[in-house]
């Protein structure tokens, strides 16, 4: 398939045209210069030409060593990964000499060029259109990403490169956002539905690295993928998108998802961070596993347990990582006051793996990994439903249901309804009356016999009918 490369300076409209191209609206999008720093990947269309595409970040001249410097390498990769570089000006600001020096960047990198004029909405642009011709790219095309306008002209610009004859699109090429791919939901529906009719393929792993700025994400993201995909650095909040990349490990197909850092929602400020946030949030809502990555230097602070919880609402599967594991002196006491904290303050995951690691140097990466696939197949567990009364028959026995107006309830049958995570029907006598902590009861004994560690499970209330009603 053919793979296009954006690129063009800060705030020239390039993450606004990869979701015009995408049909998402996943690409972080403002008026502040800057806010892409890692590239983003991405599936696009002009009518039935289908491509690769990425979003980059703008390109400066920098310092070496610099933030600005690493987010513009982080480009050029982007443009020698590339079958064709799609090179950005901004029709409003006219034609600036870094736009002159990043054309001479695009040339001398062998890739054909395709030149584009953003911002051309109606007769806007007509001048910078004139003088891109200066910069000796060919013919450049007038467009607006914003508003859909000139693509039917990139099309043909484009259209010689796929290698095959493609009828001209429409001019709106707009695709709705009902069947529009996304970095991971649709990865996340196809598994589903893959899972559940027991296909002999085994089903993509959506796996989300989560945690407060500055834990170890984007480092341990990179380390499992072999490279540096990612932008790392001394600095917190380097990560701003949700980046998924797809990889393998052990034989099995996982896609893997960097996210930005979290922090408490009172000092969340920037318009860019709760985007950022947002961004971050949706990762764990399409994942099926969450790596939650704590800093092993610092102690487990409440927004780490916020976060777990948030997992957990999200029914998704839990594994926590203790990164910088090196840095720690008293490894035996970090490790069991971290163990005691989380069975105190998150029941609902008892049992979760935790596992001591280091991302900058690679180890215990394997135990990581054996950690998140034990997760997943808990997460997918069924139990047959006569296992499943019989055990609910001995818990009974020792711990019956208490007594509500004078008559004890009564638990007649349990089912389970759905997996991902375990789903459960509790069918009960006054089922609406059983205190919470009995249900806590039957959760804890649940997961301690089937062995679901740190995994959500649900457990859904229904009564008993009526055959007379």
């Amino acid at each position: 398939m053919l793979t296009i490369a954006i690129l063009g300076r800060p705030n020239v409209g390039k993450s606004t045209l990869f979701n015009r191209l995408t049909g998402t609206p996943f690409a972080l999008v403002d008026d502040t210069p800057g806010v892409t720093r890692d590239r983003r990947e991405g599936l696009g269309r002009i009518g039935p030409l289908t491509f690769t595409v990425f979003d980059t970040a703008g390109l400066e001249q920098a310092r070496a060593g610099t933030l600005a410097a690493r987010m513009t390498g982080q480009s050029e990769q982007a443009l020698f990964e590339a079958d064709v570089t799609l090179l950005l000006i901004d029709g409003r600001a006219g034609l600036t000499p870094d736009d002159c020096h990043f054309a001479n960047l695009a040339r001398k990198s062998g890739r054909p060029v395709v030149l584009a004029v953003n911002k051309c909405e109606g007769d806007k642009g007509k001048e910078t259109v004139a003088e891109a011709y200066g910069l000796g790219l060919g013919d450049p095309v007038p467009i607006s990403a914003a508003h859909g306008e000139g693509l039917s002209d990139l099309y043909e610009a484009l259209a010689p490169f796929a290698g095959e004859e493609l009828e001209k699109p429409e001019e709106d090429t707009r695709r709705s956002k009902k069947s529009a791919k996304t970095d991971f939901g649709d990865d996340l529906a196809g598994e589903v539905s893959r899972g559940e009719t027991g296909g002999s393929v085994p089903p993509i792993i959506n796996i989300a690295i989560v945690g407060r700025p500055n834990a170890g994400k984007s480092t341990l993201f990179n380390r499992l993928l072999g490279y540096e995909r990612t932008l790392t650095g001394p600095e917190a909040g380097i990560t701003r998108d949700a980046i998924a990349v797809d990889f393998t490990y052990a034989s099995r197909a996982l896609k893997l998802i960097d996210t930005a850092g979290m922090r408490k929602r009172g000092n969340i400020g920037a318009k860019i961070e709760k985007m950022a946030v947002q961004d971050s949030e949706r990762a764990i809502k399409y994942a099926n596993v969450v790596i939650l990555v704590l800093d092993a230097e610092g102690a487990l602070e409440k927004q780490d347990l916020t976060l777990a919880d948030t997992i957990e609402k999200e029914g998704r599967a839990l594994v926590v990582a203790l990164n910088k594991w090196d840095k720690v002196e008293n490894k035996q006491q970090y490790l069991k006051d971290a163990y005691e904290r989380l069975e105190k303050t998150m029941p609902q995951v008892r049992g979760v793996a935790v596992v001591p690691l280091s991302a900058e140097r690679g180890t215990h990466i394997d135990r990581l990994m054996d950690a998140v696939f034990g997760a997943y197949e808990a997460w997918n567990t069924r139990i047959p439903t006569a296992k499943l009364n019989t055990w609910l028959e001995e818990a009974l026995v020792r711990h019956s249901p208490p007594i509500v107006n004078g008559r004890r309830i009564k638990i007649r049958y349990m089912t389970q309804i759905k997996t991902r995570p375990p789903t459960f029907a509790l069918f009960a006598s006054k089922a609406e009356k059983l205190p919470e902590a009995y249900l806590r009861y039957l959760t804890g004994s649940l997961r301690e016999v089937f062995d679901l560690p740190g995994v959500p499970i649900r457990l859904q209330l229904k009564k008993n009918r009526n055959p007379y009603v």
